[in-house]
């Protein structure tokens, strides 16, 4: 059976209630999330052996956040705890053309500060065939940058499958590196890509023509775009773009496209309206991807699952993705009418 490992950090969400602003009632809505760890409980939840790799502050809040891993079956014995504090990000959701937003918190937390030697890589890898990891975690820190390419590179010496999600996120990278400098590193020891079209001009540097922003997406465009990725990186074997229509805070339109370089695949649409929690929303795509290249029998099939799974995500409050395996694949085959199962 894989072994799926995620590299990441794992911090305390501090919400905003319902669509209030920040502080519009003194109350905050306290949960746990993080990229990796939200694409952990995803596979966890569709039965496969999942492995989150973290720091997380061996204090009160630290066995919280670990005691939510456990619950969703995400096996937690290579977390290291160590002392400090927990890296936190505070939401405040947003409403028709009013935006989400997000502020981190996340500076000198346990994850940032801990020394890349510190990991044992050949007790982290023992029996893990696949490694996750995204753009989040090597832009917290020079730390946890060389932690990152650590990872990747020590995952590539013993055959260990790479994904990463390019994750682009322009308020995290303030340590005096370039996101480019990093992440065109770490894409060679890639063997699958996630991203979506900032992602890729941000982080690598590849253009693409569409206007994302005026709400119009061109598959042709994204073929080309992950055309130029496979060319640039022969060591990628597919790339995964999603394809985000954003109408508004509520009303987004959801597909994505896979190239493998011997075709291009673009799954179905879907046009999601009263959008619940859209944070996380990427993480579950991956987790669906992860799932489906493992555990479907073809690319596209792969593709839309991650799909469904994504779109699901979009009516569920919390980083986590809390669907099955059965609930997914009505939807990717068609059922999507939100009738009261009974």
């Amino acid at each position: 059976m894989s072994r799926i490992l995620t590299f990441g950090e794992l911090m305390l969400r501090l919400k905003s209630p319902g669509r209030e602003r920040f502080l519009q009632s003194p109350s905050l809505e306290a949960t746990f999330g993080g990229g990796e760890a939200n694409v952990a409980v995803s596979l966890a939840n569709y039965g496969l052996d999942a492995e989150f790799l973290s720091v997380i502050p061996d204090n009160a809040i630290g066995d919280a956040a670990v005691a939510e891993l456990r619950r969703f079956n995400v096996g937690t014995d290579k977390i290291i705890r160590t002392a400090g504090r927990m890296g936190i990000y505070y939401l405040e959701t947003g409403a028709n053309q009013r935006p989400s937003k997000v502020i981190y918190d996340r500076a000198y937390s346990a994850f940032a500060m801990f020394a890349p030697d510190g990991y044992d890589w050949d007790e982290i890898y023992r029996d893990v065939t696949w490694l996750h990891i995204s753009g989040i975690t090597p832009a917290v820190s020079q730390e946890t940058c060389d932690a990152s390419l650590h990872a990747v590179s020590e995952a590539k010496k013993r055959g260990v499958t790479v994904s990463i999600d390019l994750n682009y996120r322009k308020n995290l990278w303030k340590y005096g590196v370039a996101a480019q400098d990093v992440m065109r590193e770490l894409t060679t020891y890639a063997d699958v890509i996630i991203a979506n079209e900032e992602d890729c001009q941000k982080s690598l540097g590849l253009k693409c023509e569409s206007n994302v922003e005026g709400g119009k997406l061109e598959a042709e465009d994204y073929k080309k775009l992950s055309d130029s990725l496979l060319a640039e990186y022969p060591n990628v074997r597919k790339v995964a773009i999603t394809l985000r229509e954003s109408k508004s805070a509520d009303i987004n339109f959801w597909a994505a496209a896979l190239n493998n370089g011997e075709e291009f695949i673009l799954s179905r649409k879907y046009e999601m309206y009263d959008i619940v929690d859209r944070v996380g929303g990427g993480d579950s795509f991956s987790g669906g991807l992860i799932y489906g290249l493992n555990k479907l029998g073809s690319d596209r099939e792969a593709l839309e699952f991650a799909v469904a799974a994504s779109c699901l995500k979009h009516t569920i409050d919390g980083d986590f993705n809390r669907v099955t395996i059965d609930e997914v694949m009505k939807l990717a085959e068609g059922d999507g009418s939100g009738r009261v199962q009974r």
